[in-house]
């Protein structure tokens, strides 16, 4: 019998008990209260149920308690799955403008139920030709959508590309498709991801990382955790190029991706972290996210977000 059990168990039968004391020599009262019998076995049966309701209230809260601490350490959503969703694109592309808005309310309205959306913008630097530099694009975020263009064998490269949980490529600004996908990834199963302690020591972003191990009969045998620095929001007034005259809006701008160590069946990761902070001055506009990626680009099997 579970704890719950035996307390309606034995509730029951005290609750039946002091309804009969509370009928007992009734007086008349306003609007029709009872008075309680004044005889001894009913105020001991009373005292007996006060203490029950009591200590089954005491017991209640501390469950209540534990549920909300575990679900925000694992989930700061409140037990929302974590999906990532990584768009590259780039200033330079005109095509690009709208997945950013797409990824920006993607981010701010989380319109999946049971999905916490944690988004990447990654800029590509092979827009860079054509009168206008972007100045948050990388040769590392262009290696990286090249890596997952070869394992998820896609024709080519292209902006705007989104990667919904590493395993699953779409056009950046289609809606309905990249909201069906967040709903597919978020039945998969995630291995719980925990940030504490962040702060800065200069121009160094210090963190703790916990990520539990793998499951058994997970299908990669080791994962990478990988740190991604990113900020808030960006925006720029573009001079030149396909988007020339335009005002651009950007959300988790991803200055930065860091592997910090790796997970294994098993085994789990529990470190303290640190990563150089490249062009963001403080931690008043980023956000840090930890996400734990199968090798060589793989599935995303868990994540976590601080700082937004």
């Amino acid at each position: 019998m579970t704890s719950a059990a035996k307390a309606g168990y034995v509730g029951k039968p005290l609750i039946a008990a002091v309804n009969r004391c509370a009928t007992q020599n009734q007086d008349p009262k306003p609007h029709g209260w009872p008075t309680v019998s004044r005889e001894p076995q009913c105020w001991s049966i009373l005292n007996r149920g006060a203490l029950v309701l009591i200590l089954g209230v005491a017991l209640l809260s501390i469950f209540a308690r534990a549920v909300n601490v575990a679900g925000a350490a694992d989930v700061a959503s409140g037990g929302a799955a974590p999906v990532l969703v990584e768009l590259f694109t780039s200033e330079g592309c005109s095509s690009c403008p709208p997945a950013d808005s797409l990824l920006g309310k993607l981010d701010g309205l989380q319109p999946v139920a049971g999905a916490q959306a944690i988004v990447l913008s990654e800029h590509v630097d092979y827009w860079n030709h054509d009168g206008w530099k972007d100045a948050y694009s990388s040769s590392f975020f262009t290696d990286r959508q090249k890596d997952y263009v070869q394992r998820l064998g896609a024709k080519e490269a292209y902006t705007p590309q989104m990667i919904v949980d590493g395993v699953a490529q779409l056009n950046g600004s289609n809606g309905p498709a990249v909201l069906a996908a967040v709903e597919k990834a978020r039945g998969d199963e995630k291995v719980p991801v925990r940030i504490s302690g962040v702060g800065l020591d200069g121009r160094t972003l210090k963190l703790h990382v916990v990520v539990e191990g793998l499951p058994q009969d997970s299908k990669a045998k080791k994962a990478d955790v990988m740190v991604a620095v990113a900020l808030n929001h960006a925006e720029s007034h573009v001079s030149a190029g396909e988007n020339k005259g335009r005002d651009i809006q950007h959300v988790a701008v991803a200055e930065s991706i860091t592997k910090v160590g790796r997970v294994e069946r098993g085994k789990k990761f529990d470190e303290g972290v640190a990563v150089k902070l490249k062009g963001a001055e403080g931690l008043g506009d980023l956000r840090v996210i930890v996400f734990v990626q199968a090798g060589d680009g793989g599935a995303v099997v868990g994540a976590a977000l601080a700082g937004k």
